[in-house]
């Protein structure tokens, strides 16, 4: 077993984890409408065209664009209106020099047409009914003045224009979007192949932890981490798996993480990962499997005693037991893994920037991560709102300190500290 603390910054730690945590992505084929968050195992082409026929985008008339040439509304072009194209059908009507067919927002447009003239830029004509033939009733078309010419394909959706078939739609590796079901649907994709969600098992450990429906004795404090983590879990795209609390004794931690990583792809095991004569959780993982701990000590601010440990092919994970601690430490390398089980792409959180509100101080040599609240503020010269990051000040073992914020601001390693007003980057809880 390493020597404990042997500090990683938390890239290096990250590499020495990846360099031995290869997951193969399983996938399962699931429906469309009950995918939102699932990461997709395959690429997505489109099928066919969509739209799938020429479209209107306005209320209006179907027209040759050439027969509005030149209309004003001093000189109005005249045409004959000789049908109306029914929703949800083919358009049948053929359009002869000087003709149009009425058409609603998202009706087909004829083929003899080429534009669509909006009817806020029209004038129906009344004219006298033509007297019906002897063979019976005869159709007297309506007229229109066009007051504003049209050029080809204006107020048109051409075929093909949103997706032209086999084009790629979504690649591997992307999480699904409300916006990517309802493209999906709309291209007839009713099933996807999706990766199948890690089982993540989550252990919390001392004798000082109850359960939170337990009225704490002296000493004794209610469980939080299995919940929060269990919520990070879902929020990254995996299924949490809780257990009991784990006493303090090396042979009930040794059973408990050996049934729970036989259960699970990845397992986290809360508090006992600090140098102390109780804490036994870096002997207990790395007697799980080869190679065991890879890294234990992150230089970071909350959550330097940290474990991350491969354990015959399987990520295990030594979080503080602080809840500030586990859950920034959490978000740095569990969802990652998380995600590198889905083989999903791209950032996991939203992130914005905004003006740093009051001077941070740091170490060099140390990544700390500062919590803060969001605020908008006008700018008393431009009158312009403006974002800013506002510090939430408190020790890694209160709660409230991540419940009073939006997000958190990252202090490089490299830095003492970040000055006031300066712009950084607020990654969103």
């Amino acid at each position: 077993m390493p020597e404990l603390f042997d500090v990683h910054t938390p890239p290096a730690a990250w590499h020495r984890f990846a360099e031995h945590f290869k997951p193969a992505v399983r996938q399962e084929q699931v429906g469309v409408v009950t995918a939102l968050d699932r990461v997709l195992a395959s690429d997505v082409v489109a099928p066919h065209d969509l739209p799938s026929f020429p479209r209107s985008t306005v209320d209006g008339y179907a027209v040759a664009a050439v027969d509005t040439y030149g209309a004003s509304a001093s000189l109005p072009a005249y045409m004959d209106v000789v049908g109306e194209i029914a929703m949800g059908q083919a358009a049948q009507v053929v359009l002869d020099e000087g003709q149009c067919a009425l058409v609603h927002t998202g009706g087909m447009i004829p083929a003899s047409a080429d534009a669509v003239v909006m009817v806020e830029h029209t004038q129906q004509v009344a004219r006298d009914p033509e007297p019906a033939p002897a063979g019976g009733p005869r159709f007297r078309p309506d007229s229109i003045e066009v007051y504003r010419a049209v050029a080809v394909g204006q107020n048109v959706i051409q075929v093909g224009e949103d997706v032209r078939r086999g084009d790629p739609v979504l690649p591997a590796g992307h999480q699904l979007r409300p916006q990517d079901l309802g493209g999906l649907l709309a291209l007839g994709i009713t099933r996807v192949d999706a990766a199948v969600p890690p089982r993540v098992a989550i252990l919390s450990q001392g004798d000082e932890v109850v359960p939170p429906d337990r009225e704490p004795g002296p000493g004794q404090v209610r469980d939080i981490n299995s919940y929060t983590l269990a919520a990070l879990v879902r929020r990254a795209g995996g299924v949490p798996l809780t257990y009991p609390i784990v006493p303090d004794r090396l042979a009930a931690l040794e059973d408990a993480a050996a049934r729970a990583l036989a259960e699970a792809d990845l397992l986290v095991i809360s508090a006992g990962s600090s140098v102390s004569y109780r804490d036994m959780t870096a002997q207990v993982i790395d007697g799980l499997g080869k190679p065991g701990i890879l890294v234990h000590g992150v230089s970071v601010r909350p959550g330097k005693p940290t474990i991350l440990a491969v354990c015959d092919g399987k990520a295990v994970f030594g979080l503080p037991g602080n809840p500030v601690s586990a859950m920034v430490i959490f978000d740095l390398f569990v969802t990652p893994a998380i995600r590198l089980v889905l083989g999903a792409q791209g950032a996991a959180k939203t992130q914005v920037a905004a003006r740093l509100a009051r001077n941070v101080a740091s170490v060099t040599g140390r990544e700390d991560y500062v919590q803060v609240q969001v605020e908008e503020r006008l700018d008393p010269v431009s009158g312009q709102a403006e974002r800013w990051a506002v510090p939430v000040f408190g020790k890694s073992n209160l709660i409230y300190t991540l419940i009073r914020s939006q997000g958190a601001v990252k202090v490089p390693l490299d830095s003492n500290g970040i000055a006031e007003g300066t712009w950084v980057t607020v990654e969103l809880q």
